[in-house]
């Protein structure tokens, strides 16, 4: 990987470029961008060796695209167009059904992979990479049959050196799942974050009293509403039949506090901890 060429350098592509750098130090990164402020800063933070323009691609061993997924929608058809025969390009979007769609019939299919690494922060641009993003991080990999062997073959090395686990997934699949575990956990914080503001008119009030648990839940309404708009509108069928479910149990919970009825309160909690060890990992 001589030439390594990151369209959108935020938390997500910088962070890649970073750790592509201390595995393969002998790697020039190219960045490009829309916006000429951003290219400044990922040079100033050493992020990436070059500016670059997307007709340059042609001479790239690899492109990342980490852009908003309605960005990469309508840009990724063009990049397959530019890109040599032997290029790999793999996209890092948070859905995956209408980015795989586009590009279905395209003559380069075979030279594009689709990622979704399931890593981050709720911070955005150049100045929120960070090295090490992704070790011990999976990276949810759709619709691997339709890119040639040696590409994956290019790619899972990539990945492994960063210290990534793989998991295969169809895109319908991916996009269902993700917007329970990650779509919805995004709605949820903003729409906590609303409420705490309208309702709490003081601002030096939330300051003062939000603890602990309040920052940590109401953490990811800090995120890019630029980023996430489009991953609603792409996921919207998911993410409403999430919705109903969650403000199903919601409505279910106000009901018993209605009723006095916390032994159920109880209950619903308690079973509710297995969650813990889920998230400490499945044996």
């Amino acid at each position: 990987m001589k030439n390594v060429y990151m369209i959108g350098i935020g938390l997500i592509g910088g962070s890649f470029a970073i750790d592509i750098k201390a595995h393969y130090p002998d790697t020039v990164i190219h960045g490009i961008s829309r916006k000429e402020t951003t290219l400044d800063k990922a040079l100033a933070l050493h992020l990436i060796d070059k500016k670059a323009k997307l007709e340059d691609i042609k001479n790239a061993d690899l492109v990342i695209v980490s852009i908003p997924v309605d960005a990469t929608v309508k840009l990724l058809p063009t990049i397959l167009d530019h890109i040599a025969d032997t290029t790999l390009v793999i996209d890092a979007g948070s859905t995956k059904k209408a980015i795989c769609e586009v590009v279905e019939h395209h003559a380069k299919r075979r030279n594009f992979l689709a990622c979704h690494p399931i890593a981050g922060t709720e911070n955005s641009g150049p100045t929120a990479a960070i090295a090490g993003l992704y070790k011990g991080k999976t990276n949810i990999i759709c619709e691997v049959e339709k890119t040639t062997f040696k590409l994956q073959e290019k790619a899972l090395d990539l990945f492994r050196a960063i210290g990534m686990r793989i998991r295969y997934m169809d895109a319908v699949s991916h996009d269902k799942h993700i917007a329970y575990v990650s779509h919805l956990s995004h709605i949820s914080s903003f729409m906590l974050g609303k409420t705490v503001i309208e309702k709490e008119k003081n601002e030096r009030d939330i300051f003062d009293m939000a603890g602990s648990g309040f920052a940590s839940t109401v953490r990811l309404a800090k995120s890019s509403p630029a980023m996430w708009t489009p991953i609603f509108k792409q996921n919207k069928e998911n993410v409403i039949e999430t919705l109903e479910e969650y403000i199903h149990n919601l409505q279910q919970f106000k009901e018993l506090m209605q009723q006095d009825n916390f032994e159920s309160i109880y209950n619903e909690m308690e079973s509710t901890n297995h969650i813990k060890q889920i998230l400490n990992g499945i044996k």
